[in-house]
């Protein structure tokens, strides 16, 4: 029996409510398949605690972290109490930065028992990957001079090393998958890092002959998501640009209650992180309405990451019994409770 020790961080809103629901079907699929198991240690570490303490971890919060196996997210924010730059880059973005994790990777599919708003959705699946460490999200950047000659800068930042992690692992990925790689670049009107990235794109290319190779710009490919999902596999893109194209992907999901998330460090220095892609929707947060498969999708890419990909499939196969069973959330037109949900699930799996 391998034990895994996972960092558990259920941060702000619906957070608390989906990680419990998450860690429960984590449990069921763990002890049915049998040879591992998982320990939790849970930080309360959120905008409550910035409010207490005045900072959203401790100051040996990443060292107290670094020797987990990985870290389990729920959610961050609440800007009505705290501005998001301060909760985001006081926890989410301070762990993916420190920790190296310089890859994001979002998939996304047409799932069973939820209707896509596409007209023509063809049984899409494809999968985001972003470079999650630099690019348009850089800190360089000011703000100087008031009234009408108040100046804002900020710079983007594409280094090779950063640049070509992010390609290489997009090319290795489809060839585990369909082997088709598409590049989210917009050198026609961005003249310095895309026709960088497109050309660190065309030599790392050149090294996976038999990887399909191609460029899109961003706008177009943002549309082609919408009108031919199906054609892509694996498409890589900035900070930003995968950042919108996710949502996209969300969205022609059916919601982005579902979405899952893996910030993966792939030197194996530090622990990766998984969070879903959602927000912590301080609206909802309480009424016990919150979609918890996007944190249960989440869980099955922790599940891949850790080598155990067979049991991650399964976990989604039932997932998917479970909507089309027509046990959803409110969000998906259903009328089920975020505990409803995820127990169906562990039901499920014990069957």
């Amino acid at each position: 029996m391998h034990t895994y020790r996972i960092a558990v961080i259920p941060g702000d809103g619906i957070g608390k409510e989906v990680v419990p629901a998450a860690l429960e079907v984590l449990d069921a699929i763990a002890a049915l398949h049998g040879g591992i198991a998982f320990r939790y240690d849970t930080f309360p570490w959120s905008c409550d605690y910035y409010l207490t303490y005045g900072t959203m971890m401790p100051d040996d919060g990443l060292r107290t972290l670094q020797d987990y196996d990985a870290i389990f997210l729920g959610a961050v924010g609440d800007p009505a109490r705290v501005p998001d730059h301060v909760s985001l880059w006081g926890l989410l973005i301070a762990i993916r930065r420190e920790f190296e994790q310089a890859i994001n990777l979002r998939p996304a599919k047409l799932f069973r028992g939820l209707p896509s708003p596409l007209r023509q959705p063809n049984d899409f699946d494809f999968v985001v990957v972003r470079e999650n460490s630099e690019g348009e999200y850089s800190e360089i950047g000011g703000r100087i001079h008031k009234g009408a000659d108040e100046l804002a800068v900020q710079s983007a930042i594409f280094t090779r090393r950063g640049t070509e992690q992010a390609i290489r692992y997009a090319f290795e990925l489809a060839g585990k998958r369909r082997g088709r790689v598409t590049s989210a670049t917009k050198s026609n009107g961005i003249v310095h890092s895309m026709p960088f990235w497109d050309q660190v794109f065309r030599e790392v290319g050149a090294e996976y002959p038999d990887v399909a190779a191609g460029s899109a710009h961003v706008d177009a490919l943002a549309a082609f998501l919408v009108t031919k999902p199906e054609t892509f596999d694996v498409i890589v893109g900035s900070n930003l640009f995968g950042d919108i194209l996710t949502d996209i992907g969300a969205a022609i999901m059916g919601g982005i209650g579902i979405a899952p998330a893996a910030n993966l460090n792939v030197n194996g220095k530090y622990p990766s992180m998984f969070e879903p892609v959602h927000g912590s929707a301080p609206d909802i947060a309480g009424l016990g309405i919150a979609n918890p498969i996007g944190q249960i999708w989440t869980a099955k890419l922790m599940l891949d990451h850790l080598g155990h990909p067979d049991m991650g499939a399964h976990l989604l196969q039932v997932v998917e019994d479970v909507t089309e069973a027509g046990v959803k959330t409110r969000d998906l037109g259903g009328t089920a409770s975020t505990l409803e949900v995820s127990r169906d699930i562990v039901r499920r799996l014990k069957q």
